[in-house]
């Protein structure tokens, strides 16, 4: 991975998707993923939940052309 990676929390996140750190978190569960035909795809570092903002963005495109 080159410098130009940028990771999040789930507060940024969630401030940047506008919706509460909750609806992250129930997007980032096992039981979430399975239930989405697109899951938030998140990373997992010991304990710590984080993203790759690309893969964010990717992931809205997604959504978008789903609409």
């Amino acid at each position: 991975m080159g410098t130009d990676v940028e990771i999040l929390t789930i507060d940024e996140v969630a401030a940047w998707l506008r919706i509460s750190k909750r609806a992250v978190y129930e997007m980032t569960s096992a039981r979430g993923r399975a239930r989405l035909k697109h899951p938030l795809p998140v990373l997992r570092i010991n304990s710590s939940i984080r993203f790759l903002k690309r893969d964010v963005e990717e992931w809205i495109k997604k959504l978008a052309a789903r609409a």
